[in-house]
């Protein structure tokens, strides 16, 4: 059984573990220096301290996680989900998604966005039967727009991906 929690400092030194196991899913859709990127530990007591980071746990132990950002007002920008894969296809990242669009309503946002690969099937495809729907690039705010601007620095290919949002 899985439980949904605020972070705790002591899950902290878990979650680079879980994203760098998580990003292995993305070979053959992210480059290698993108699939070894990982938060900066201080970026994760950021967002730990500002009640922006959930874990789900097993037990007591951390197996995936949801990091908010908020980018612009009334809106939670979802900036990273993971799930270790031996938890996979469990409902966890439905769970944690599910989690933050709460939050986010219960904090005054009218909705979550975030930026996801348009053709990976466990990417858009999951957020569309989440309730997400597909921004159009000219509909973009310039805090999204600067997302995918670093994304595509970074080396992902801004044609395979896309942005989405979710009211709350």
């Amino acid at each position: 059984m899985y439980r949904i929690i605020t972070a705790r400092t002591t899950d902290l030194p878990f979650l680079t573990a879980i994203e760098l196991a998580a990003a292995r899913l993305l070979t053959g859709h992210a480059p290698e220096s993108v699939l070894a990127e990982t938060t900066s530990r201080e970026d994760f007591e950021d967002a730990q301290k500002r009640g922006h980071l959930w874990v789900a746990l097993a037990g007591d132990e951390p197996v995936g996680f949801a990091q908010v950002k908020v980018l612009e007002p009334g809106i939670a920008h979802l900036d990273e989900i993971d799930v270790h894969p031996d938890h996979g296809r469990r409902g966890i990242g439905t769970t944690l998604v599910m989690t933050v669009c709460d939050w986010a309503a219960k904090n005054g946002k009218r909705a979550v966005t975030l930026c996801t690969f348009r053709d990976v099937a466990w990417n858009m495809p999951f957020y569309a039967r989440l309730g997400f729907e597909v921004i159009p690039a000219h509909e973009r705010t310039p805090a999204l727009r600067s997302v995918v601007e670093d994304e595509t620095r970074r080396g992902l290919d801004p044609t395979r991906r896309v942005t989405m949002r979710r009211a709350t």
